[in-house]
């Protein structure tokens, strides 16, 4: 659990092993591995490793680098504002990426993937939305056949036009959007150059400021 604002992890891994071995969804339990809730806080090479719930990627603004995170149900979840760079997503069993809470529409949290790998076993969402304002993108990502044709869920909203799920210029044999859902959104050019830079967690400057 980490609380405290302008945090950084090296090289450390976080581990919930109580769901492992249980062999369907239903038998499944939230069993969180690392909760982020402070502000600043950047994470270079660590490893995530749970089943349901494994990062509660819950509030601030974060970094991920070169991380490995695993998981089944809602494996990377919570209403953060971080960027995910060159990380390694890993489904140990079919079900749902993330799980973005975004609340309002002006809210600037959401989860932002560039440079990742996607890979597992069974077919995997890449993220339901928790809330009705979810924000989820991905970038430049390597996509293997994990990922379910149609992409997203809408878990139990019946209006997902305050969902923001989109992705660009990933790759791979799950990368095919020819069958993705029909309230995936497109985006502008803009609007990718700005969720993609840095400045989306790091405006004020804070990642240059840490001792790394």
């Amino acid at each position: 659990m980490s609380l405290a604002d302008n945090i950084i992890v090296k090289g450390l891994g976080f581990v919930n092993s109580y769901n492992y071995g249980g062999s369907s969804e239903n038998e499944l339990l939230p069993a969180v591995a690392a909760e982020v809730s402070g502000d600043k806080t950047s994470f270079y090479g660590c490893g995530f490793s749970g089943v349901q719930d494994t990062l509660w990627d819950n509030a601030g603004r974060h970094y991920f680098k070169r991380c490995t995170i695993e998981g089944a149900v809602d494996f990377i979840f919570g209403n953060a504002q971080s960027i995910y760079e060159e990380c390694a997503i890993r489904v140990v069993k079919g079900g749902f990426i993330t799980a973005q809470a975004r609340e309002t529409a002006d809210s600037p949290s959401g989860f932002v993937f560039k440079g990742c790998t996607v890979s597992g076993v069974g077919l995997s969402y890449l993220g339901r939305p928790w809330r009705p304002y979810a924000r989820v993108l991905f970038f430049k990502s390597n996509f293997s056949q994990v990922v379910d044709p149609r992409g997203w869920d809408p878990w139990n909203l019946s209006d997902q036009k305050g969902v923001i799920y989109a992705e660009y210029g990933n790759f791979g044999p799950g990368a095919d959007t020819s069958n993705r859902v029909s309230w995936e959104k497109k985006l502008s050019v803009d609007v990718w150059e700005k969720m993609t830079s840095m400045s989306f967690i790091n405006e004020d400057g804070w990642l240059e400021r840490q001792p790394y």
